[in-house]
C-alpha cells in the first residue's frame, strides 16, 4: 500500500504542478455545463413568422393576433402575395408562412369550416415538426373560440358531450427542458475528462521516456495501474460534486434521490472509463493518437446514449448496440435517481451491467499493459 500511496502522491503532484491543466480539468467543463445546458434544447422559440391575409376581416386579424401573442413566434412581416412570401423564405428571412384565403370569415359563418395554407421551412425536419405542432395548437385553440362565438342557442341544446383530459406532469412539473438535459450534460463532462486524462496519462510517460524507467523498477503492475488511475477517479468525483452544486444552484434541478447512491454508482462508472482510457493508452504511442481514438469512441457513445436523440427512434440494430453503451447506463441512472428518486432496487440491472463492464474493461487494460522487470 505504501508503494501505491507514493505513486498516487506523485501523480497528484504532477497534476497540480501543471498550471495549465487545472483550468482544463475544472473551469472549462463547468463553463461547458452552463453553456450546453442552455443551448442543448429541442424547444423552438422566436420562429420567424409571416402571413398573407387575403381576407382582411376581424376573424383573420384575430387569428394573426393569436400567433403574435405566442412566445414561440415572432411575427416578422405581412406579405401582399404568396409569391413575395415564398421569395422571402428562399432568402431565409422567414420560417413559416400562413396564408389566409379569401372569404375566410364568410366560410366560417356560413359553412362552419374553412382551410388555411401553412408553409414551413423543413430543411431541419425535426424543427419543422415541432413548429407544425405549435401551429396546430394555436389554430385548434382559435377554432374552439370561433365555434363558441358562432354557435346559436339551439346548438347548445344539441351540443354533443365531450371528454376532457386533465394532464398531471410527474418528475418535471414545469416542463423545464434543463431539468432533462443537465444530468445528461454532467454525465458527458465526467466521461470526457476522465477518459481523455487517463488515456493520455500513460502515453505521456511513453513520450517523455519515464515509462521505461518505471518498468524496470520493482513496482508491481497492479500497483502502477492503481497509482496512475486513482487520482483521476478522485478528480472525476470532484467534478461530479461541483457539477451537482451548479445543477442545483443555477438550474434548480431537483435531486429527489440519494446522493450516496449517485456517488457509489459514479465510482463504478468511472472505473469503466478509466479502464477504457488505460486500454487505449496501451496501444498508442503519442498523446495525439490517444486523443483521436478516445474521441472516436466518445462520439459514438454520446450519439447512441439517448442524450440528444431518443433510443426508441433508432433502427433496431442500433438499439441493440446501445445495450453495450456505458454512457447510456449512466445517463439513465442519473435521471432516475435525481428526478424520480429511484433507489438501489430500481437501478440494480444497470448497476450489475456497469460492474461487469468495469471488470471486463479493467481486466483487458491490465492484461494488455506490458510491464517488464
Amino acid at each position: 500500500m505504501k508503494t501505491i500511496g507514493y505513486i498516487i502522491q506523485k501523480e497528484f503532484k504532477q497534476i497540480f504542478r501543471n498550471k495549465a491543466m487545472l483550468p482544463l480539468i475544472f473551469v472549462l467543463p463547468l463553463i461547458q455545463l452552463i453553456i450546453l445546458s442552455n443551448a442543448a434544447t429541442f424547444e423552438i422559440q422566436h420562429i420567424k413568422f409571416s402571413y398573407v391575409d387575403h381576407d382582411n376581416t376581424s376573424f383573420s386579424r384575430a387569428l394573426i393576433d393569436k400567433f403574435d401573442a405566442s412566445s414561440y413566434f415572432n411575427v416578422i412581416t405581412y406579405f401582399s402575395s404568396g409569391k413575395d412570401a415564398n421569395l422571402a423564405m428562399l432568402k431565409g428571412e422567414v420560417d413559416v408562412i400562413l396564408e389566409i384565403p379569401s372569404h375566410f370569415e364568410r366560410d366560417l359563418l356560413k359553412d362552419k369550416k374553412t382551410n388555411l395554407a401553412v408553409i414551413i421551412n423543413a430543411i431541419d425536419g425535426a424543427a419543422a415538426g415541432v413548429e407544425n405542432v405549435y401551429i396546430n395548437q394555436i389554430v385548434q385553440n382559435f377554432n374552439k373560440n370561433a365555434q363558441a362565438n358562432l354557435m346559436q342557442p339551439s346548438d347548445y341544446i344539441n351540443k354533443p358531450k365531450t371528454i376532457a383530459s386533465i394532464p398531471s406532469f410527474w418528475y418535471n412539473k414545469t416542463l423545464n427542458y434543463k431539468t432533462f438535459m443537465v444530468p445528461g450534460i454532467l454525465v458527458l463532462l465526467v466521461t470526457m475528462i476522465t477518459l481523455f486524462l487517463s488515456g493520455m496519462n500513460i502515453v505521456r510517460e511513453k513520450e517523455i521516456g519515464t515509462l521505461e524507467q518505471m518498468n524496470v523498477t520493482p513496482i508491481k503492475k497492479y500497483q502502477f495501474i492503481i497509482g496512475k488511475l486513482f487520482p483521476f477517479l478522485v478528480l472525476g468525483m470532484l467534478l461530479l460534486t461541483v457539477g451537482l452544486v451548479i445543477a442545483k444552484v443555477i438550474f434548480n434541478v431537483p435531486m429527489v434521490g440519494s446522493l450516496g447512491l449517485m456517488y457509489v454508482y459514479t465510482i463504478i462508472y468511472i472505473l469503466v472509463i478509466l479502464g477504457m482510457g488505460l486500454f487505449i493508452s496501451n496501444f498508442t504511442d503519442t498523446q495525439q493518437q490517444a486523443m483521436f481514438i478516445a474521441w472516436f469512441f466518445v462520439v459514438i457513445f454520446i450519439l447512441m446514449s439517448g442524450l440528444f436523440t431518443p433510443i426508441e427512434s433508432m433502427p433496431q440494430w442500433a438499439q441493440y448496440l446501445t445495450e453495450f453503451n456505458p454512457i447510456k447506463f449512466y445517463v439513465e441512472v442519473m435521471r432516475m435517481v435525481m428526478l424520480k428518486g429511484a433507489d438501489l432496487t430500481d437501478i440494480t440491472p444497470l448497476f450489475i451491467k456497469t460492474s461487469i463492464y468495469a471488470v471486463i474493461m479493467n481486466g483487458l487494460a491490465v492484461w494488455s499493459y506490458k510491464k517488464t522487470n
